[in-house]
C-alpha cells in the first residue's frame, strides 16, 4: 500500500477529507522519526513498537568484483509488532 492509498482509506474510515488525513499521517511521521532520532522508542499498545538498534560493522564482498570491503556500522530502525497485531495477521 502507498502513502496515497493510506491516506484515502484513513479518510474513508475516520470520515476526513483527503488533506486532513494526508496532514495526520505527515504528522505521525514526523512524530515516530523525531522520536527515534532522539533515542526514544515509540510504544503503540497492541499495534507494535518502533526502536533503534546499532549494526555494528562487518565485513562483505563487492558482488561485481567479488573484492571484500568494509560495510561500516550505522544505526537501523526495527519495529516489532504487539500481540494484537500479530493475532489479527495470524502470526
Amino acid at each position: 500500500m502507498s502513502k496515497a492509498e493510506l491516506v484515502e482509506k484513513i479518510a474513508a474510515q475516520a470520515k476526513l477529507t483527503k488533506v486532513d488525513a494526508e496532514r495526520a499521517v505527515n504528522a505521525f511521521i514526523n512524530v515516530v522519526t523525531s522520536s527515534l532520532k532522539g533515542g526514544d522508542d515509540v510504544t503503540l499498545v497492541g499495534f507494535g513498537t518502533f526502536t533503534t538498534g546499532d549494526r555494528a560493522a562487518r565485513q562483505g564482498r563487492n558482488p561485481q568484483t567479488g573484492k571484500a570491503i568494509t560495510i561500516p556500522a550505522k544505526k537501523v530502525v526495527k519495529f516489532k509488532p504487539g500481540k494484537a497485531l500479530k493475532d489479527e495477521v495470524g502470526g
